[in-house]
């Protein structure tokens, strides 16, 4: 089997053409997966895909265009070369053009992946089996995977581009279910080292929820003030992130939007001094310090393949600093070159403290577990709707006194900058809703007010 580095030279050396970039991603993942309470399966995956990306000059301009395969064999590289290039050709000129970065070098090049397996889950495995023991006796059934994957991606280009960065990253999810299934509870934890999850926790999160389900109240729709678990503050600002195209704003077809081509950087969203940014350099979700883009949006480029990743702000102390722009797209709208990275970080500024310490601050409101199956309703105000999934909880005087209906709610992250009433200690957590798409987040809990369940919903 050819190594990444053999690939992309052979295929940078066939590219007859101005440029070439071949990006070639190894990776493997260990899993432990079970069902009540039993483990079921295991094993290792091993894949490896390369994007091979042509630039050729055309009037007017640079083309590029690319190609991916998910095996590559010495015969491929040659003909994997030609068609990078026919179409970069057939694609015209690209309107997302820059020069290209040449002669940048980061991380061991010449190294190998170094890639993961059942010996990360040593520690782990011991205390998930304890935990399972427990839960039989006690009638819990616990359903649920462990995922470790370990990451190597390479970029070379003909420009002299060698770069190399080795990406962990792993996660928890567990759903808890007790009294014949009628109750049930999820909770996730995201750790690069399996050594660091607190399974004893786990399994004390998911008793006291199971416990608090046992008295159950019918609520009506409505708008409650709602504890929000980091969790779930990171899957609604990550579709915020998602949302925050200058391009688009500056177009007019964005939340972000002003009028006459203008956008709303600078204007200040948050009620409280809100941070949201990504910095390659974050501990315990560190990621690659450069661009890595296997296509072209408005928010990045294949043309800006190697180009730093510094801290990059979205909002600064509750004020939007920035939009998401590629090189072209910072030219053509005069915003600020600002390339998000591989991560997300929300604080706000004096934030302190667990959920658990935000539930003591509220008189009479919800408790949510985990929001599920968000989706987009309207663009132009970033309002979304979802479901609440694995319980929802009354909260009275600063205490849960027990499980409430699950709801559909419809709300917009942008609104909800303007009714966080407190926010605690920024963590590093694993999103529900776009587990897997979204890795690396640290968010806080918060308090939201007027958070709009909008009707009753049946689902558990």
């Amino acid at each position: 089997m050819m190594t990444p580095q053999e690939i992309i030279e052979r295929i940078t050396a066939a590219a007859d053409y101005d440029d070439c970039i071949v990006i070639v991603e190894s990776k493997t993942q260990a899993n432990l997966r079970w069902a009540s309470s039993t483990l079921t399966t295991n094993g290792v995956i091993a894949e490896q895909d390369v994007t091979v990306i042509g630039f050729v000059a055309v009037d007017g301009g640079m083309a590029s265009g690319s190609v991916s395969r998910s095996s590559v064999e010495l015969d491929d590289c040659a003909e994997l070369a030609q068609l990078a290039g026919a179409a970069a050709r057939a694609a015209g000129k690209a309107e997302d053009a820059a020069p290209l970065l040449t002669n940048k070098s980061f991380g061991d090049w010449a190294a190998i992946h170094p890639a993961t397996g059942p010996a990360v889950f040593k520690n782990f495995v011991g205390d998930l089996g304890d935990m399972f023991k427990r839960s039989k006796a006690d009638a819990i059934e616990l359903f649920g995977y462990a995922e470790h994957t370990s990451k190597s991606t390479w970029v070379g280009s003909k420009g002299g581009l060698r770069l190399r960065f080795d990406q962990p990253d792993g996660r928890i999810e567990m759903n808890g279910k007790s009294h014949n299934r009628t109750r049930s509870t999820w909770e996730g934890v995201a750790s690069r080292n399996f050594d660091s999850i607190n399974v004893a926790q786990i399994d004390q999160t998911i008793r006291t929820r199971l416990d608090w389900q046992s008295r159950r109240t019918d609520m009506p729709a409505g708008k409650y003030q709602t504890v929000l678990p980091s969790g779930s503050i990171a899957d609604l600002f990550t579709y915020m992130l998602w949302l925050s195209s200058g391009k688009d704003a500056a177009d007019g077809i964005s939340a972000f939007s002003a009028t006459k081509g203008k956008t709303r950087v600078g204007e200040k969203f948050a009620n409280l001094p809100l941070n949201i940014y990504s910095d390659p350099s974050y501990k315990g979700i560190e990621s690659a310090p450069y661009q890595v883009a296997k296509s072209s949006s408005s928010m990045s480029s294949v043309f800006d393949n190697g180009i730093d990743s510094g801290k990059t702000e979205l909002f600064t102390i509750g004020v939007l600093s920035n939009l998401m722009t590629n090189r072209a797209t910072a030219a053509e709208t005069g915003l600020a070159h600002s390339p998000w990275g591989d991560n997300v970080i929300i604080e706000v500024e004096g934030g302190k403290g667990s959920k658990e310490d935000l539930i003591t601050q509220v008189k009479s409101g919800l408790l949510v577990t985990t929001l599920w199956y968000i989706r987009l309703v309207d663009p132009s105000t970033q309002l979304l709707t979802g479901l609440t999934r694995d319980g929802v909880y009354e909260i009275r005087d600063g205490e849960v006194i027990g499980a409430v209906n699950n709801f559909r709610w419809n709300d917009s992250p942008l609104e909800i900058l303007k009714r966080i009433a407190a926010a605690g200690s920024t963590e590093i957590t694993q999103p529900r809703e776009w587990a897997g798409d979204v890795e690396r987040v640290a968010a806080p809990a918060m308090i939201v007010d007027d958070f709009n369940m909008s009707t009753i919903s049946q689902a558990n």
